[in-house]
C-alpha cells in the first residue's frame, strides 16, 4: 500500500468507523497525495469546541495505516505501519483511559483513540523518544503560527512553552497550543506539574478535551465532534478515525 509522507496543512466504534477508515484507504492507494481540504469549521453543540482548534490547525502526519496488521510480537504495544507502538507512549494512552473511566465513565474513551491522535500529530512523540518520566527528549514545536499558510495566534504564555514570546506554536507530543494547554492541561504522571511536552500529561489532557461537553465517543456525531474540535479539517477527521480503526482492530 502507498503511504503519505508528505505533510499538509491543517485546515479549515464500529462500523461508521471503519466505513470512513476505508474510504481514506481506498483513497491512499490512488497515485498523487491526499488533497489538503479548506479550512472548515467543526460543527457547535459543546463549551469545548468554541474558540481556536486544540492544535491551532498546524500541520500534521498524513501517513495512513497499513492495509495489514503484523502481528504484534510479546512484550510490545500494537503494531502500527512503522512496527510497534512504543511502549513509552502506549503507557500513557493506557493511563489516560483509566483516568477518564473514573472521571468521566459515561465518555467511553478508549485508549485507541488519543494514540490515533498521537500518531497524526507527532508520529508517537517520534517514535517513543521520551525519559523515563515520558518528557520528549527535544522539543516538538509546530510552527510559528504568524500568518501566512496559518493562523495567526498572538503569543499567550510568554514564550513558557514554546519559547516564542511574539507568536504561539504547537507544543509537544499531542501539539498543543499554550492557549488550549492553560484550559485542557492535566498532570498526567503524577509530578505535580502539569507539562505539554510530556507524554503522559498530554494524553490525559487530549482525553479531557476529547471527553468534554458530556460527549460519548462511542456515538459517531460526537465522536467526529471530538475530533474536529482537535482540527478543523475534514481530511484530518479521516486520517485519524482511519488510525483509530486500526488500533482497534
Amino acid at each position: 500500500m502507498r503511504t503519505f509522507r508528505e505533510v499538509v496543512r491543517k485546515g479549515a466504534g464500529g462500523t461508521a468507523i471503519a466505513a470512513a477508515a476505508m474510504a481514506v484507504l481506498t483513497a491512499s492507494q490512488a497515485p498523487g497525495a491526499l488533497p489538503a481540504r479548506a479550512a472548515e469549521p467543526a460543527r457547535q453543540g459543546t463549551p469545548a469546541e468554541h474558540g481556536p482548534s486544540v492544535s491551532g490547525d498546524t500541520p500534521y502526519r498524513t501517513e495512513l495505516p497499513p492495509l495489514r496488521t503484523a502481528q504484534r510480537k510479546e512484550g510490545t504495544g500494537p503494531v502500527t505501519g512503522g512496527g510497534a507502538l512504543p511502549a513509552s507512549v502506549f503507557a500513557a494512552y493506557r493511563h489516560a483511559e483509566r483516568e477518564l473511566a473514573r472521571t468521566t465513565p459515561g465518555c467511553g474513551l478508549r485508549w485507541e483513540l488519543p494514540a490515533a491522535i498521537g500518531q497524526v500529530e507527532s508520529g508517537q512523540a517520534r517514535g517513543g523518544r521520551v525519559t523515563a518520566d515520558g518528557t520528549t527528549v527535544t522539543p516538538i514545536l509546530g510552527p510559528r503560527l504568524s500568518g501566512g499558510p496559518f493562523a495567526v495566534i498572538r503569543d499567550t504564555d510568554h514564550g513558557a512553552y514554546d519559547g516564542d514570546t511574539a507568536y504561539d506554536r504547537a507544543v509537544g507530543p499531542m501539539q498543543f497550543i499554550p492557549s488550549t494547554w492553560a484550559r485542557w492541561g492535566a498532570d498526567g504522571n503524577g509530578d505535580g506539574r502539569a507539562d505539554p511536552n510530556n507524554v503522559f500529561d498530554a494524553a490525559l489532557a487530549a482525553g479531557r478535551y476529547l471527553c468534554a461537553g458530556g460527549r460519548n465517543l462511542s456515538d459517531p456525531a460526537d465522536l467526529d465532534r471530538a475530533i474536529l474540535g482537535y482540527n478543523h479539517s475534514r481530511a484530518y477527521l479521516l486520517t485519524v478515525k482511519a488510525w483509530y480503526a486500526h488500533f482497534l482492530d
